[in-house]
């Protein structure tokens, strides 16, 4: 097996890990409500200092790739986050696991970081479909943990099993990691920013910017459906807690079949025309469980849906980008800085937002943000399109293109 392939494969099982921590939070918000003793607005601040940590870990994870080996920062990283992960269903005290999130944030944040980072330094400019691939792989592992989780709980076993079986596989993969993975070493600079004129330079930063905004809106939406899906389920009475993991899970089965169609799409258009797609087919889905809030069959079907739209929207945007510029592992890490922000605003303020206007503020307000990811969408096409204009280049297009977006 070639050397890249190897590698490979090595980010995909971390991207696992880190869809299986994820998604498991969402279908026990209660529980870990429960036993710190907290309200739901308050244990909603997991996601808020958790990705809070993922920022403080994704700048982390960019200043020392660039000089400390990726093998021993991704293995270490990971050994950390599953270790956490096992304490999670064991803190009593609501601050303590407001700080443990904070601290498996950092970690995960390096994790994250790091695995895009060197897999476009893995492939070059052939990146595209692995990092579909190892965004599918993070759906992957965000449907196999709530799933894993309801059947845990249909057979009367209890919410920390399932932490203690997840903290068991990261583990495992961190050590492998550590021991097995041979990353590469940053690529020399083939179009130096550095020798562009200043008009050329001038359209890198509102590039990063309105990648960094993309990410934000989007990961506000998809962490914010995904994690308080099940909460709007059982306050809405559509679904007990058993059900309500499986209809998280049908979210990520959708989500993961997404990425994975996505992959031989990416090769053969564009990630513009994919994101447009996607786009629009997330807010018609959106659309319908907002004006149908009481329907269980359109809400079955509005987690399917949205799912299966959301899915290839994190790495074609992100290669739109980065495609059109030279990246360090430090403007991967300021641009995934949007990620990681999105992941705490809304999705942390949203146990708020449902407590006050009730649990259908959570539909509106994941449709407003997806509004807000075109905007940014939109904003990237025009600044690579000016950039390229100045300085011609092939970028992410099918082989055989040389379309601009």
């Amino acid at each position: 097996m070639p050397l890249a392939f190897r590698q490979s494969i090595g980010y995909f099982a971390l991207f696992m890990c880190g869809g299986l921590d994820m998604a498991v939070i969402g279908p026990t918000l209660t529980n870990l409500a429960g036993q710190t003793g907290s309200t739901l607005g308050e244990i909603g601040m997991v996601f808020f200092l958790g990705a809070g940590g993922v920022s403080l870990g994704t700048l982390l994870g960019g200043w020392t790739l660039d000089r400390t080996s990726g093998r021993l920062v991704l293995g270490s990283a990971q050994i950390i986050s599953g270790s956490l992960l096992f304490l999670v269903p064991h803190v009593r005290w609501y601050v303590l696991l407001l700080a443990l999130f904070v601290v498996k944030g950092i970690a995960g944040g390096v994790v994250g970081t790091g695995a895009n980072t060197l897999i476009q330094w893995t492939h070059g400019a052939k990146a595209g479909p692995f990092v579909n691939a190892l965004h599918f792989f993070f759906g992957l592992g965000a449907f196999l943990s709530p799933f894993l989780l309801g059947l845990l709980l249909t057979a009367g076993a209890v919410y920390s099993n399932a932490y203690t079986l997840l903290a068991l596989f990261d583990i495992s993969v961190g050590v492998a990691v550590l021991l097995r993975l041979s990353p590469p070493q940053p690529p020399q600079m083939a179009h130096s920013e550095a020798g562009a004129t200043g008009t050329q330079r001038s359209y890198l930063a509102p590039i990063v910017v309105a990648a960094m905004l993309f990410l934000f809106f989007y990961v506000s939406a998809e962490i914010t459906f995904a994690g308080w899906l099940p909460t709007y389920a059982v306050n809405l009475g559509l679904a007990d807690a058993a059900r309500a993991a499986y209809l998280t899970s049908l979210f990520w089965l959708a989500f993961t079949l997404g990425r994975l169609i996505s992959i031989p799409v990416a090769v053969r258009f564009s990630s513009a025309h994919v994101l447009v797609a996607a786009l629009v087919g997330c807010a018609g889905f959106l659309c319908l469980l907002v004006v149908f809030p009481d329907s269980p069959q359109v809400m079955w079907l509005s987690a399917a849906g949205v799912g299966f739209s959301m899915a290839p929207m994190w790495p074609s945007g992100y290669n739109l980008a980065v495609q059109s510029i030279h990246l360090t592992a430090r403007i991967g890490a300021v641009i995934m800085l949007g990620d990681s922000i999105g992941g705490m605003v809304l999705p942390g303020l949203m146990g708020l937002f449902i407590e006050r206007a009730g649990a259908e503020a959570m539909t509106k307000l994941v449709l407003a943000s997806m509004g807000a990811t075109a905007l940014a969408f939109g904003a990237i096409v025009l600044f690579r399109a000016r950039r390229h204009a100045l300085t011609p280049r092939v970028s992410d297009s099918a082989p055989g293109k040389t379309s601009t977006v």
